[in-house]
């Protein structure tokens, strides 16, 4: 069974329901709260009204919640959802969902039960690990209706009941413990709820009404636009081993986000301790010091979480399966139970947001295919709901991440609707003054939280520029024009407060070098606090607010700006455009003014720095060649070695193969130790890491399942199969009305094949090289237009079919010498 999103309006059909909240009985303590039962019964089928017989009736039910629910009818889970109501800005946006339920009622009495807990609504979250984000009491919200909303069958009201459950503890970070011997599985059907005099001697109380104005406000319910997480495979061990007395760890192969199913729970009091990490100790345990998060006002590390235990009630048939948590984690420590742990006893369940595949790649080099599967893997072990950092220690939306992955996740995977729920979270969460918060949804909405790292850091250039970036970005793949103007408010705030923040301000360092301010400074952005390019190699990472990252924050404020100019052309906003088309020129000039000189030489030099100048066009075309001469010379005065971080290594290697060096870029790509893609394979990975040296001879640090890195998955699409979208559609290019076809064979790489399936159709690509000859194969939709690019120089215009070519892979002029 899966939800019902038609269109009957939500607060219609919740017209008569009342939120309800549990009397808390157990632990009031973060990270240790038990979930709790709520059960209202009616009777079905509903009786014969006036206007005819009801036999053909259907039972409808909306629910939501603030906190995790699931939902349950005589005992039998409704749908196969997971995380339900999903994560949200649930101060302004809260899902509801939606089932048809009839078939899974009796004639008679019928009960409907929901099983709710914490969650991220006031659950622990976030870098520091806080608890009750958006509130202090957990609710539920449902109704059982007909069809149309027009007669309501059940509401939630204060003549519910609600008792402790037997999830005694449930946390999404720090995990789950479930006693087995306190479930009563009749608690859930109508034979065990016989008047409310019995269920008050079982434990059953009434509930009791939430608090606060926020359960008044019924216009934030909505019905989800993206799909809800959900199991979407498993997993089988691939090593067992046992490196105590006691402890069983198990290795899945695979770095993913989910949990483990447990059966076997052994005989009645059996208490097991699972505990999820990503990499092992010296001593073959699991280790989850990698992953601590830290508390930044006492500089002290923060308890892991990742742990789940379960207490046996000696039924066989019981099974473990903590769905009000997720974690991060290719290893589990099984620790309590008698005897041998067998491997047909447990088993990894991949959850996440049900994307559908819409790239593929392969080509000649083995570890390139393994590169874009741990790519693949990594992106999906953070797309639980929301776009996250990693899987385990945050679990947040950060924008940045997303801004500088988006791109890579749509050739891969259709991320449309899962964006646009994302970007109304955005919206939501975004400030007044139109800064964007650093993490999305935000627990503190769109104002200060009074946490003094996280107020100043929203706003930071280069993450909330994924207000602009983001929603360009898919409308380039998908060409949705209602999306984008949805996002054009939030776009045009976002760089109206950097304008602002660059005019208001100048960096005590420029201040002090020039007392006058020339012209140009006020549109360079050099104040307030930036991550700036983050987690470069051999650079510590220095949140320090007093840093002048100007160079970094107005390269972004430039990009955005001429960004949301093409956007208000595509939306035929003709004085917008022009807006920010100046605003953008001004910034450019200014910029080009501060930071380049005549020779096309950065007055500030790293290869991050380099690689965003010539990515977004900050350097003139006639000094482009001297620039990116610069940049390579910096790779090889670093031993041919990268050294971008968060926000320029998804553009490195375009940007050196897009400017003559195709050579560079694929010696970095085909590169191994650190920093390098390949070297964190050979270390073992499964997922991008965080670091680049996520994992040494010293032991691991960081997320080692973080896609940023991952953004390089680009390039094997645009450049080594060579499927090009246009940088800056227009309405008559984008969503692959027209591209570009343009592979450049490289690093002895013999042959590549590529496919996207975009909204016009599927779009292939098939390339061979051999002894000097290279074959190219290309398959187009109708309504397709490429211009094919070959080695040799020679262009071709293509429309859709299937076209074969056939070339040198030289130049002409090479061939004539």
């Amino acid at each position: 069974m899966t939800a019902d999103t038609s269109h009957t309006s939500v607060q219609d059909a919740l017209r008569d329901a009342a939120w309800i909240s549990p009397v808390e009985t157990g632990s009031t303590e973060a990270g240790n709260r038990p979930a709790y039962w709520l059960r209202g019964s009616f009777t079905w089928p509903p009786e014969t009204r006036d206007t005819g017989s009801s036999a053909n009736e259907r039972a409808v039910v909306h629910a939501t919640a603030h906190g995790i629910y699931e939902l349950f009818v005589n005992g039998t889970r409704v749908g196969n959802d997971e995380l339900t109501p999903g994560f949200t800005s649930y101060r302004k946006r809260l899902q509801v969902q939606r089932w048809d339920i009839t078939d899974l009622l009796v004639r008679g009495e019928n009960v409907v039960a929901a099983l709710l807990s914490d969650g991220w609504f006031r659950g622990r979250h976030g870098f520091e690990r806080r608890a009750d984000g958006f509130g202090t009491e957990t609710a539920f919200l449902a109704s059982v209706t007909n069809a149309t909303a027009t007669q309501t069958f059940l509401a939630t009201s204060q003549s519910w009941l609600c008792r402790e459950s037997h999830l005694t503890r449930a946390d999404l970070m720090d995990g789950q413990t479930t006693d087995f011997r306190r479930l009563d599985p009749a608690w859930l059907t109508p034979s065990g709820s016989a008047g409310q005099t019995r269920t008050t001697a079982d434990g059953w109380v009434p509930v009791v009404r939430p608090a606060g104005p926020l359960h008044e406000d019924r216009t934030r319910l909505v019905l989800p636009v993206s799909p809800p997480a959900r199991r979407i495979g498993e997993i089988r061990p691939v090593r067992m081993t046992a490196p105590a007395p006691g402890i069983t760890v198990v290795d899945f192969g695979q770095n993913i986000n989910g949990w483990v199913r447990l059966g076997n729970l052994g005989p009645e009091g059996t208490r097991t301790v699972l505990r999820h990490g990503e990499v092992l100790d010296t001593a073959g345990l699991v280790s989850l010091e990698n992953i601590r998060a830290f508390n930044f006002a006492t500089k002290t590390p923060l308890p892991a979480g990742q742990v789940d235990e379960v207490v046996s009630a000696g039924r066989p048939d019981d099974a473990f399966e903590p769905r009000h948590t997720t974690h991060g984690f290719r290893y589990v420590q099984v620790e309590g139970r008698p005897g041998t742990l067998a491997a047909e006893d447990i088993t990894a369940v991949v959850v996440h947001t049900p994307l559908d595949r819409t790239g593929w790649f392969e080509c000649s080099d083995p570890r390139l295919n393994a590169l874009h599967d741990a790519i693949s893997w990594s992106f999906r072990g953070n797309a639980c709901d929301v776009p996250t950092d990693c899987p385990q220690r945050e679990r947040s939306g950060f924008t940045g991440d997303w801004q500088v992955f988006v791109d890579t996740a749509a050739l891969m995977f259709d991320v449309a609707a899962f964006s646009d729920k994302w970007l109304r979270d955005l919206a939501a969460d975004q400030w007044p003054d139109g800064r964007v918060p650093t993490v999305v949804p935000n627990p503190a909405g769109d104002g200060p939280s009074g946490n003094a790292f996280e107020d100043m850091a929203a706003g930071s250039a280069g993450w909330g520029d994924a207000a602009v970036l983001v929603p360009w970005s898919l409308w380039r793949a998908y060409g949705d024009r209602q999306a984008l103007a949805r996002a054009f408010p939030s776009m045009h705030g976002w760089v109206d407060y950097a304008a602002a923040a660059a005019a208001g301000g100048r960096h005590p360092e420029r201040s002090g070098r020039r007392p006058a301010p020339l012209a140009h400074e006020r549109f360079l952005w050099d104040t307030g606090f930036h991550f700036g390019e983050w987690l470069e190699p051999d650079s510590p990472p220095n949140p320090d607010p007093s840093r002048d990252h100007g160079i970094v924050a107005t390269a972004y404020l430039f990009r955005s700006a001429g960004v949301l100019a093409r956007a208000a052309e595509v939306l035929e906003d003709a004085a917008a455009a022009a807006k920010y088309a100046a605003l953008a020129r001004q910034v450019l000039a200014a910029w080009r003014t501060e930071y380049l000189d005549g020779n096309g030489i950065l007055r500030e030099e790293s290869q991050g720095h380099y690689v965003r100048a010539l990515a977004f066009g900050l350097v003139p075309d006639e000094l482009a060649p001297q620039t990116a001469a610069r940049l390579v010379e910096l790779i090889r005065a670093n031993g041919n070695r990268l050294g971008t971080g968060f926000l320029a290594t998804g553009l490195l290697l375009p940007v050196l193969a897009d400017h003559g060096y195709a050579d560079v870029a694929y010696d970095l790509l085909l590169s191994a130790g650190t920093p390098s893609w390949l070297g964190m394979l050979e270390a073992g990975a499964t997922t991008m890491w965080e670091w680049w040296d996520g994992v040494t001879d010293q032991g691991a640090r960081g997320s080692l399942n973080h896609y940023s890195k991952g953004a390089v998955g680009s390039f094997l699409y645009t450049h080594l199969a060579g499927i090009r979208l246009p940088a800056d559609p227009a309405e008559a290019e984008a969503a692959y009305r027209r591209l570009a076809i343009a592979p450049q064979p490289g690093g002895g790489i013999t042959s590549a094949s590529a496919a996207v399936v975009t909204p016009r159709g599927r779009i292939s690509v098939a390339w061979t090289l051999e002894h000097g000859r290279f074959t190219l194969g290309v398959d187009l939709p109708n309504g397709v237009e490429a211009t094919v690019k070959l080695p040799d120089g020679r262009t071709r215009l293509v429309t859709g079919g299937s076209h074969r070519f056939s070339a040198w892979n030289q130049p002409v002029s090479s061939l004539l010498i």
